[in-house]
């Protein structure tokens, strides 16, 4: 195992921890830490693409982004529910697709990214599948009924999707900005924007599809 993972592994084994007292804890704790991340990933976005015109349109996305994740923590019934589903879909898919992608390898996915393939892609789904399928079996948050399931399958698939597609997107910025990472505030893992990639997009997605009632969980 090179250093690299172990790395990796460590600083998760710290930050997962500690995002999901936050997200659980919420009121002032939570917005605290969400402007915290807001502003480190604005500063990294910035960095990244401080010459480009299109970094000011990443920019309000940031802010749109940020405002949806404090909406679902704070409007939807079930308070922290929804925003914890959604984190955990967002790591399991990013966790499944780097290790199903080192392990499994295979034709890449996109020029886009490169690095990416389609093992890594099927990591990522069934991974994000597998954790929930766990913690809905659990009873500990969900009630078990057919239809809620369906849901929830269907849920995973489109947020996992949304969460690899930005993962590519913002791969694409840094492999045209020539950088590896955005930063180096987590070790093994580079920026903050790195780790949260898929999810500056997943919760905006999941946002507008819950605010248009388009599932029903509870």
């Amino acid at each position: 195992m090179n250093n690299e993972i172990v790395k990796r592994i460590i600083s998760s084994i710290i930050l997962v921890p500690v995002t999901l007292f936050f997200i659980v804890k919420g009121t002032f704790f939570f917005n605290f830490f969400l402007l915290i991340c807001f502003i480190i990933i604005v500063f990294e976005w910035h960095m990244m693409k401080k010459k480009k015109s299109y970094s000011v349109f990443g920019f309000f996305f940031l802010i749109f982004s940020f405002y949806s994740i404090y909406k679902l923590r704070n409007e939807f019934i079930g308070d922290y529910i929804y925003i914890l589903l959604i984190t955990l879909i967002c790591i399991s898919t990013d966790i499944g697709g780097y290790l199903f992608g080192k392990l499994f390898k295979g034709p890449k996915l996109t020029k886009l990214s490169p690095k990416k393939t389609y093992s890594g892609m099927i990591g990522g789904y069934f991974l994000a599948i597998i954790s929930i399928a766990t913690l809905y079996s659990s009873n500990l948050f969900f009630s078990k009924t057919e239809d809620l399931t369906l849901n929830i399958f269907i849920f995973i698939i489109l947020v996992s999707s949304v969460s690899q597609l930005g993962d590519i997107f913002i791969s694409y910025f840094k492999r045209i900005s020539k950088i590896k990472d955005t930063g180096k505030i987590i070790p093994g893992h580079g920026g903050l924007l790195d780790r949260a990639d898929g999810m500056i997009f997943a919760f905006p997605f999941s946002y507008i599809i819950l605010k248009l009632e388009i599932f029903q969980y509870f």
